[in-house]
């Protein structure tokens, strides 16, 4: 046989020719940067299982922010670690709850920096399920009353976005009805719709004191096992209103992300989720892999799937290297 006349290694030969016909893009306007807000003083304390990652209180979240704006990354996903639960989560409403409180402080230094909320019960509620619990099991309609509660006062807060993570049937349509009756008919939610009950959420756990007291949450977040599953909750979600569609995991769930955007081609969110960051770090840290490379090999991999969006834990890290600090 003739050499073959195509020799596609001429077109990895020089590095100004592999930059022009690179096929998928990473930029700092890709992340969402996760941040955890605890009440009281003291600033921030390292979580030890996630090397870099911060319990913040207000002044020291407001510190880090300053070098978020200087990445220029535009959004964060704030989590509220409150000072006190009970069984229905009801300081995650709180008007002068956490996150409320966080929200418009932000606001006030950082203008242009889009908020997203977590909703959910999980990191508010004695038990550390997602719902109300009825005869022991998590109620999926009584707690979307409390949902609803929750989101209203993000948006009452100055909220750019609510992100429901608790995998309750129907909260979509529930949280939208509820933000366009008090008038927040803008307010776009993007919805945590194919959330896997995953292990990669374990360092999680710790950073928002949210691991259940009893049972799993296999109830009602995603076998890991089911893939059409995943793409029926998700056409759920958009038809209830979900203006973002968000999969969670990242890295084990590449396929689901792939299938997902060539499904419905909507904006698209990934999750690349505490121990996915927790495994990088720990390998690097024992010299196992080059720590920035794997980083952005990773990222990359999770936008060539299709994600329009990924939740990070490396988005300052990450923004450095694309900005060549």
């Amino acid at each position: 046989m003739a050499f073959p006349q195509q020799r596609l290694r001429r077109l990895r030969a020089q590095e100004p020719l592999r930059r022009m016909l690179r096929e998928t893009s990473l930029a700092s306007d890709d992340f969402v940067y996760p941040l955890f807000l605890k009440e009281g003083a003291g600033g921030k304390t390292e979580i030890s299982s996630m090397p870099g990652v911060y319990h913040h209180c207000l002044d020291s979240l407001l510190k880090e922010l300053e070098d978020v704006s200087v990445l220029s990354i535009p959004a964060i996903l704030l989590f509220g670690l409150p000072g006190s639960k009970d069984e229905t989560g009801s300081e995650a409403y709180a008007p002068q709850g956490i996150v409320q409180r966080g929200i418009k402080a932000i606001k006030a230094s950082f203008p242009d920096l889009m908020i997203i909320t977590d909703i959910c019960l999980c990191a508010y509620t004695t038990h550390g399920h997602c719902g109300i619990i009825e005869n022991g099991r998590v109620d999926n309609d009584k707690t979307l009353s409390i949902l609803q509660q929750v989101a209203v006062s993000h948006a009452a807060a100055g909220a750019d976005m609510v992100a429901p993570s608790d995998m309750m049937d129907g909260r979509v349509g529930a949280i939208r009805t509820a933000l366009d009756d008090n008038g927040y008919t803008e307010l776009p939610i993007m919805s945590y719709a194919a959330k896997f009950a995953s292990h990669f959420y374990g360092p999680f756990r710790e950073a928002a004191d949210s691991s259940p007291r009893f049972g799993d949450r296999k109830s009602y977040q995603m076998d890991p096992a089911n893939a059409a599953e995943a793409l029926r909750e998700i056409a759920l979600d958009i038809e209830e209103g979900a203006d973002i569609i968000m999969v969670k995991p990242a890295l084990a769930y590449l396929d689901i992300i792939f299938r997902a955007k060539e499904k419905f081609g909507c904006p698209l969110a990934a999750y690349n989720v505490s121990g996915e960051y927790s495994m990088v770090k720990a390998a690097a840290a024992r010299g196992m892999l080059e720590e920035r490379s794997v980083m952005m090999e990773m990222l990359q991999s999770i936008r060539r799937a299709g994600a329009d969006i990924i939740i990070t834990y490396f988005a300052r890290e990450a923004a450095r290297v694309l900005k060549g600090m």
